[in-house]
């Protein structure tokens, strides 16, 4: 029981890798608040963790994390219900900004590979930058990076009364990398990548540490409308031939937040099967 009466918080834990995050803390004994944009996504999960336990481990809240005063009142829930955190998992996350974000990147990708494989040039370009809306930016970088910086500001205040705990930020290999299709979702990931430093240093003599996940390829109903071409091409990159595992980055998250990880701050994790090896 690794995390043994801890409490812990991670958010966008309605599904996939925060869900798998969320059940394994409470495999391991923690008390889970799960949140989620939408609550009844949140009471899955804990629905789930309440089947695979005696105790009731779980606790669903709803907030939008790039709202601020919506993460001032979730936090305020869990100081009055539980009067403290022992780790926060910024993993809340969205994958586009808007209707039809998906389809045209699908298009435009296999349109520019048909280009690759049959030798000529590639006449069709990207052009996501220069078509991207305010709103579309704003968004993206409102909930990855501005909702990392709102809950581990609320987080804090309740880690440094007694000087102790440990955040897990939600980063990916797009920061390591850069992912052309998605310039604002690899600047919202770098971005994150940046404050886990400097937040490590900052802490640290709180006892608090500090460190990142930068996940690869991870097989969730975030890459589930990837089309099978475009798949192949990414295994074709991925020198272990295969996808993710939600549990995989669970067993990460475990580590980090856990007394094993106990001389890790400051420092990303990559789980990405050799996408990104540096």
């Amino acid at each position: 029981m690794k995390l043994k009466d801890r409490i812990a918080l991670v958010t966008g834990g309605g599904s996939g890798i925060g869900r798998a995050i969320a059940l394994r803390f409470a495999e391991e004994g923690a008390h889970v608040i799960v949140n989620d944009v939408k609550l009844p996504k949140a009471q899955e999960t804990v629905d789930a963790i309440a089947a695979g336990s005696e105790a009731q481990r779980g606790r669903a809240l709803e907030a939008d994390v790039a709202d601020s005063s919506q993460v001032r009142r979730m936090f305020a829930e869990i100081d009055r219900d539980f009067g403290a955190l022992d780790i926060l998992v910024n993993n809340a996350g969205i994958a586009e900004t808007g209707p039809g974000d998906r389809e045209r990147l699908k298009a435009t990708g296999e349109a520019r590979l048909g280009e690759l494989m049959s030798g000529g040039p590639v006449t069709t370009h990207w052009d996501v930058t220069q078509e991207m809306s305010d709103d579309a930016w704003h968004r993206m970088i409102g909930v990855h990076l501005n909702g990392t910086f709102f809950c581990t500001r609320e987080a804090l205040r309740l880690m440094a009364r007694r000087n102790r705990g440990a955040i897990i930020n939600m980063s990916s290999v797009a920061a390591l990398m850069g992912l052309d299709a998605t310039p604002h979702y690899s600047a919202a990931k770098g971005g994150i990548l940046a404050f886990t430093r400097a937040l490590a240093r900052e802490v640290a003599s709180r006892g608090i540490r500090v460190n990142a996940i930068c996940p690869g390829y991870i097989d969730t109903p975030m890459t589930a409308p990837i089309s099978p071409l475009m798949q192949r091409v990414i295994l074709s990159r991925t020198p272990m031939g295969r996808m993710g595992e939600p549990r995989e980055i669970a067993a990460t998250a475990l580590f980090l937040a856990s007394d094993e990880g106990s001389y890790f701050t400051g420092q990303w994790l990559s789980p990405n099967g050799g996408l990104f090896i540096g």
